[in-house]
């Protein structure tokens, strides 16, 4: 449950609207880690996830018009506008996020939409990684989708039957892409994939959840050991999604359409995804790096995705299936190290906040989300989790006191995904 004062500040947030009506609706919406999975989902690669303690709660009244109205408790701040396919959100605001939802659902649910009040509230750091905007999409998806029973809709059931396709459709709302007959459309301008939508739909309390993409197939659950839990530390360098950190964030996407193009003309084969690419054959790794030897960005980029996906995955879900955190440290540190050097994602505050963590006595630890900025999270000892929390808080400051002030420090296990309250 989250705590008792999230949800009054969302219930003081709807008071603000002065809403009518007497029924109302309440959610909570958790932040997810990437365990692993470095832009991998996109690509049709694998990622282990799970939820966090943090998230958003919306308290949610259903009108009798067309309206939909927001009143976000943390940053005071109102949107309001009426559900249509041609809303649109001023650039780079957070509106961006309940107007593109809007419009899609429109779009793939013709006819008159009713309208909400919503008022939001929450205690997940923005913009670090951690799946914030994300998780409000989710929240202002089930708050529209409730008030319009979508679920019992012939759109709906035709497309959608169950939580990992409902993840699916949900990550194309936000990346522009068509879903079976729900047709596509601009999207928030990020050309990601579904991980957090899984995330934040699928995981499960005490365990690591192994996932793979496009479309979305739950592989195994993974016991998170017992006695362990997860710090996480942000840096305090915000992991912008306007117009310029976009560019930055997609240039990954991009490669990987690039090294499709390329496979696609030397193979003659029709994949639509990388993982698809990967998995045609033995030798088809091999037959990759081949094509793409003579440009060296889209060899990184590859290699990138394939040992992230289908070698550290993979081995560091057999290490948690049989309760061997010893090992997972070191392939861990591989994936980080592939993330700097290949990927080149990271920025000095979160590679050294994984190595500080490391140093300190984590068995693990890395960055995760986007890139630029964001967060790190390293796999502690739960009796030992307050103390390692002070000493990595404490070391990072003395290295970044120009960040200090917007860093955070928190413990999380591995929660529960979104539920209603």
């Amino acid at each position: 449950m989250p705590p008792d004062s999230l949800i009054e500040r969302a219930l003081a947030a709807l008071n603000q609207l002065d809403s009518s009506s007497a029924e109302v609706r309440r959610y909570f919406v958790p932040g997810r880690i990437e365990v692993l999975g470095k832009h991998t989902d996109y690509a049709g690669g694998r990622s282990l996830l799970c939820a966090a303690e943090r998230g958003m709660c919306f308290v949610v009244a259903p009108r009798a018009d067309d309206r939909m109205r927001i009143m976000d408790a943390r940053l005071g701040e109102k949107v309001e506008f009426s559900i249509s396919t041609s809303v649109r959100a001023a650039p780079g605001h957070w509106s961006n996020y309940p107007m593109t939802m809007a419009r899609r659902l429109a779009r793939n649910f013709p006819g008159p939409l009713k309208g909400v009040d919503i008022g939001l509230a929450g205690d997940l750091p923005l913009a670090a990684g951690m799946s914030s905007s994300s998780a409000v999409s989710v929240g202002f998806y089930f708050a529209l989708a409730d008030a319009n029973e979508l679920e019992r809709r012939s759109e709906y059931t035709a497309n959608i039957h169950g939580a990992e396709e409902l993840a699916g459709y949900l990550g194309t709302v936000e990346n522009g892409r068509t879903f079976g007959t729900l047709r596509g459309d601009t999207g928030v301008g990020l050309a990601g994939g579904s991980e957090d939508q899984t995330a934040i739909l699928c995981c499960r309390a005490g365990e690591v959840s192994q996932y793979a993409f496009c479309p979305v197939r739950h592989e195994r659950q993974l016991p998170l050991p017992a006695g362990w839990m997860f710090a996480v530390g942000v840096s305090g360098v915000v992991a912008d999604k306007n117009a310029a950190a976009q560019e930055k964030y997609n240039r990954a996407a991009r490669l990987v359409d690039d090294v499709m193009r390329a496979w696609r003309e030397a193979s003659g084969r029709a994949d639509l995804w990388l993982a698809d690419a990967v998995a045609s054959s033995p030798d088809a790794p091999e037959r990759i790096r081949r094509i793409l030897e003579g440009t060296p960005a889209l060899l990184e980029r590859f290699e990138q995705f394939h040992v992230e996906s289908d070698e550290i995955i993979p081995a560091v879900g057999d290490l948690l299936a049989r309760g061997d955190v010893a090992g997972i440290g070191p392939l861990v540190d591989q994936s980080m190290e592939r993330a700097v050097r290949l990927l080149k994602n990271q920025i000095s505050e979160t590679i050294a906040l994984a190595r500080s963590a490391r140093t300190l006595g984590a068995a693990a630890a890395s960055a995760f989300g986007g890139g630029f900025g964001g967060a790190v999270w390293a796999l502690v000892r739960s009796g030992e989790a307050d103390g390692f929390l002070s000493r990595w808080a404490d070391d990072y400051r003395r290295a970044f006191p120009s960040r200090a002030a917007a860093a955070e420090f928190f413990l999380t296990p591995a929660a529960p995904a979104m539920r209603r309250l």
